[in-house]
């Protein structure tokens, strides 16, 4: 073989060579680029200066608004629970853990794009507007609320106190659309009443006591404690805890909550994620749980925190649970504040009860099913609103008096077949 057909062969292998440990760099540096946050940056910021030069409202392109709207749009598209909050809408958001804010008074989340109440605050202006679980808030003001940012329509259901809100609501059940206008007021809600808001927890049966748990924030394990010592004193020896409408809250409270009918050491909910902080088994620290027969109450509007305790007390057996099937969110959100007064509230774990069940869109299915139609539902809430009654015409002041709530007779009938036992 001549000299020269051996250099042209080796140079054919090492251009092959060559070749392909180009292709094999270049793929590298592809997907090193892949997860550079650097690389990314620097598209991001090809495209904020390209719309904030050329885009024909100047207006509408600041910095800040253009940042703000990339934010929010980020977030919005990981799952309904997360969002970016401007600092007035993380304001809020402490407001409403210590149970202080101004509005309506209805707990909202979005579904299927569009706003949707989950639950009406007791004796607030959505309550006594006859608001239910379910219906979907069509306009805010004439601003139709789908696609809606969840902090943009809360931001436009408050305002100042003593000011009018106009909201049209669509209403499954009939198919009805319903045109609204309430009056904001300073929202100041304890978490934990009696069956008629009064405070003053009067058995509702002989030997039986009934609580109601419209969330969970910073006060609610110890309101709970101030109750059920009222209701033992008058002989309390079963108890109806009532979480329709329930939409959560603190996880930490749901576990408070939990302790005080559960052994302790007890598993009461694991969360997990993708960090080793959120891995977290939440477990009873009371030395003395009550061991009082006990009925949780439950609907399509308790969810979350609320979700939690009805889902541990089942798998424990240490209630039955009568109602409908809950809402069915499962995931934790943490708040993460960032130094200008804004925080992002993101999805960071799922949470599963002590038999691992996963409650995330399945819900709790009760012990015992016992339906409400809507109509009832609203009785029931307007018969329990303190002064309500009074702003009935006749007719609707007998129909709501007469009221009657079928989940709750069957919690007592339970209870009042434990209690002969004993």
């Amino acid at each position: 073989m001549s000299q020269r057909l051996v250099n042209t062969l080796l140079i054919g292998v090492l251009s092959v060579n060559l070749y392909v440990g180009f292709k094999h760099f270049t793929a590298s540096a592809e997907a090193a680029d892949n997860q550079s946050v650097y690389a990314h940056m620097e598209k991001f910021s090809r495209v904020l200066e390209q719309v904030r030069k050329n885009y024909v409202d100047e207006d509408k392109v600041t910095y800040n608004k253009l940042m703000e709207g990339a934010l929010r749009g980020m977030l919005s598209e990981l799952d309904p629970h997360s969002e970016y909050m401007p600092a007035d809408r993380h304001k809020a958001l402490l407001d409403d853990t210590r149970q202080e804010f101004g509005g309506i008074g209805i707990v909202v989340s979005m579904r299927n794009n569009w706003l949707t109440i989950i639950s009406p605050m007791d004796d607030t202006p959505g309550a006594r507007a006859g608001l239910q679980p379910g219906d979907r808030i069509m306009k805010i003001e004439g601003k139709s609320t789908e696609d809606m940012g969840i902090n943009d329509a809360v931001a436009l259901l408050r305002g100042k106190v003593g000011t009018d809100v106009a909201i049209t609501i669509y209403r499954a059940a009939g198919e009805r659309t319903i045109d609204l206008s309430l009056k904001r007021e300073r929202i100041k809600t304890k978490s934990v009443r009696d069956l008629n808001g009064k405070g003053e927890y009067n058995l509702i049966s002989e030997e039986i006591g009934y609580v109601k748990l419209s969330g969970f924030s910073d006060n609610t394990a110890e309101e709970l404690e101030d109750a059920l010592i009222k209701m033992e004193e008058k002989g309390m020896r079963g108890l109806v805890m009532d979480l329709r409408g329930n939409p959560g809250g603190l996880l930490t409270q749901s576990a408070r909550v939990t302790e005080k009918f559960v052994k302790e050491n007890q598993l009461i909910v694991s969360t997990e994620g993708r960090n080793a902080k959120e891995q977290e088994q939440l477990i009873a620290k009371s030395e003395n749980p009550r061991k009082l027969p006990l009925v949780v109450l439950v609907n399509e509007g308790s969810a979350s925190a609320s979700e939690i305790v009805a889902g541990c007390l089942q798998d424990l057996d240490r209630a039955k649970i009568v109602g409908v099937r809950t809402f069915g969110k499962g995931s934790v959100q943490s708040i993460l504040p960032m130094r200008d007064g804004s925080a992002l509230r993101l999805t960071t774990a799922k949470y599963f009860t002590p038999s691992h069940r996963t409650i995330h869109n399945k819900g709790i299915e009760p012990d015992y099913t016992v339906k409400m139609t809507p109509e009832q539902m609203r009785d029931i809430m307007m018969k329990r609103s303190p002064g309500i009654m009074e702003t009935l015409e006749p007719e609707e002041r007998d129909r709501v008096a007469n009221a009657v709530d079928p989940q709750l007779d069957k919690a007592l009938g339970i209870l009042t077949s434990l209690l002969k036992l004993d």
